[in-house]
């Protein structure tokens, strides 16, 4: 007989076999959007259809949340998502983890080439960002002269922090030649003595933030003297002014809000000081009171005199010391004294004045053996060269005039011929 499967089996069975599937693990697809229901849970459903076929699709919420357009019936769109069986219902759909208006792709493709340059040229180095001062005293606005976040941004700062002064910079925040006008806005900037820059817009599609993905306005960021704050669009938006700037905030809300403490708070802060100053006051007096009150009740102020009775005690001891060293000074020059007056240099010079003598004596006679000239009185002669004496007979020639000295005299001679011999 022929097996038959259950509907349940074969949907599950087509689902392991897509879910098992890595070519449909991460699918790129694009095209139009149909049929598509908002639920109350916050997921999507809708279908994507070209000229010829459609599929089914869901986005769940966690992914929703992240979109940064409300999709509408006939959206061209890119989406970014895994394919899978419904079960229950045998139909296979896509999950879509990602969607983005089709027609934009090229510009996210510009942003993330240029972010990519420009972090490795160093202008997204944490180390080149200026701190944020905690309370400054002036701050500059760049932003739309009319629109909620130039609202936003003053009321914030006004309720927070009303003693800083805020200065609008208006400028164009959308459209071709949007941030030109934003970098003249900064070169104004800096002629003012701000201690902070606010640099922002409201939301918008990735066209109408596209001002703040241009490089030049992202070079004029990175050199501008005073420490910027960037704040463009919602948390979700990401421009490249935001990574180039001494700071980003999600919003130009969360701008004011990063730009200046709240004075509330900071009054209670300093209140709070003032209280633990009193404290720490308080604390020392009492400590230095009660260390007073240690000297005054101490011994050595109640009985003064001891102190002077151990000094006199020690001035005596070093005293007698100081005497025992003299006392012993004098007895060893006595010494030395009765040991010089009883030598007998000094008591029969003369014994002296003869062991010196019949040193000297003995010196001259070790040196009389030791003069070659007594040798001549032996017969022996000494013979010179030009001055030099001859030691061996190579050192003579044939009719070499030679001195020849002896004890009583001396000779010259002419050599007439010479002869080696063996020693």
């Amino acid at each position: 007989m022929n097996k038959y499967l259950t509907v349940t089996a074969i949907n599950r069975y087509l689902k392991h076999k897509l879910d098992t599937d890595e070519n449909l693990f991460n699918v790129y697809l694009k095209g139009e959007i149909s049929n598509l229901k908002m639920h109350s849970t916050g997921h999507i459903y809708f279908s994507i259809k070209d000229e010829n076929s459609k599929i089914n699709a869901i986005m769940f919420n966690s992914s929703a949340k992240k979109l940064n357009f409300v999709p509408v019936d006939g959206d061209q769109v890119l989406v970014e998502g895994r394919i899978t069986v419904y079960e229950s219902g045998g139909s296979y759909q896509i999950y879509v983890a990602d969607m983005k208006k089709d027609g934009i792709g090229n510009l996210y493709l510009a942003f993330e080439l240029l972010k990519k340059n420009l972090a490795k040229e160093g202008l997204f180095d944490p180390n080149h960002k200026k701190k944020i001062p905690k309370y400054p005293s002036k701050i500059g606005v760049i932003t739309a002269k009319e629109g909620a976040a130039v609202k936003d941004i003053i009321s914030t700062i006004k309720r927070r922090y009303p003693i800083c002064d805020v200065i609008l910079f208006p400028s164009l925040v959308q459209g071709s030649g949007a941030y030109k006008s934003i970098i003249e806005a900064i070169d104004l900037a800096e002629t003012y003595d701000l201690d902070v820059l606010i640099i922002g817009r409201g939301g918008g599609s990735i066209e109408d933030l596209w001002p703040f993905n241009e490089e030049a306005l992202a070079r004029r960021i990175y050199d501008c003297k005073i420490p910027t704050i960037s704040a463009v669009g919602h948390e979700i938006d990401y421009t490249i002014a935001d990574f180039v700037a001494d700071m980003r905030a999600p919003t130009p809300t969360g701008a004011a809000e990063m730009a200046v403490p709240n004075l509330s708070d900071l009054i209670n802060y300093l209140a709070n000081l003032k209280v633990r100053i009193n404290e720490a006051i308080n604390a020392k007096i009492n400590y230095q009171k009660l260390y007073l009150d240690s000297i005054k009740n101490s011994f050595i102020l109640k009985n003064p005199m001891i102190i002077f009775e151990q000094k006199k005690q020690k001035l005596d001891i070093l005293i007698e010391k100081l005497n025992n060293l003299l006392i012993n000074n004098v007895n060893n020059a006595k010494h030395r004294l009765e040991i010089i007056k009883n030598n007998h240099f000094l008591t029969d010079p003369k014994i002296y004045t003869k062991e010196k003598k019949l040193l000297l004596n003995n010196i001259i006679d070790r040196l009389e053996l030791l003069n070659p000239l007594n040798s001549l009185k032996r017969g022996f002669s000494l013979t010179y060269k030009n001055d030099k004496l001859i030691k061996d007979i190579n050192d003579v020639e044939v009719n070499d005039i030679l001195l020849i000295k002896m004890d009583n005299g001396h000779v010259f001679a002419k050599v007439e011929g010479k002869d080696n011999y063996e020693k």
